[in-house]
């Protein structure tokens, strides 16, 4: 029974999510999908939409404006903990900003847990950030979220990875 799923996986798998299939702890990274960009940007557009619907403002890609504009959102609660699709859209915002700010590359990184949107350092290919949930995941357990202060442990974080001896 063994040997046949095993055929069965090789014949319908690529060699890295076999490589996945058989060992666990494997990850790999890919560049990003068409699909993954257009979700991307419409998380974005979401977050756009609702700042000016609540306050006549929107994002612009200046750090200052955009941190604010999060930061209303959560303090006014217009995105409340529980809602995960706008709170990691926040976390795809600072994405943005970080990867404008620092030269980074989106990639989409797949290991046993899932997929995941994550940012890379050129350059380094075992050191991730992960943006998108870094909200999200402060907000589900009632962490007031410091919008700066989340983005400035993700510049420490690039900076950490940058600044890493390469042994």
């Amino acid at each position: 029974m063994r040997t046949w799923l095993f055929i069965v996986l090789l014949s319908v798998c690529n060699t890295s999510l076999l490589a996945q299939v058989l060992n666990p702890e494997a990850w790999r990274s890919e560049p990003l999908t068409y699909n993954d960009q257009v979700y991307m940007q419409r998380q974005h557009d979401s977050i756009d939409a609702l700042a000016r619907r609540h306050f006549g403002r929107q994002l612009n890609g200046k750090k200052d404006n955009d941190f604010a504009v999060m930061q209303r959102l959560l303090d006014e609660n217009i995105v409340g903990a529980e809602q995960v699709t706008e709170l990691q859209a926040m976390g795809i915002i600072l994405g943005q900003l970080l990867k404008a700010e620092k030269g980074l590359i989106w990639v989409i990184y797949t290991d046993k847990y899932g997929r995941s949107r994550a940012l890379q350092v050129p350059g380094i290919d075992k050191e991730f950030i992960f943006p998108a949930t870094q909200i999200s995941r402060k907000a589900e357990v009632g962490i007031r979220v410091d919008v700066r202060q989340v983005y400035a442990t993700l510049l420490q974080a690039v900076t950490d990875i940058r600044n890493k001896p390469p042994f």
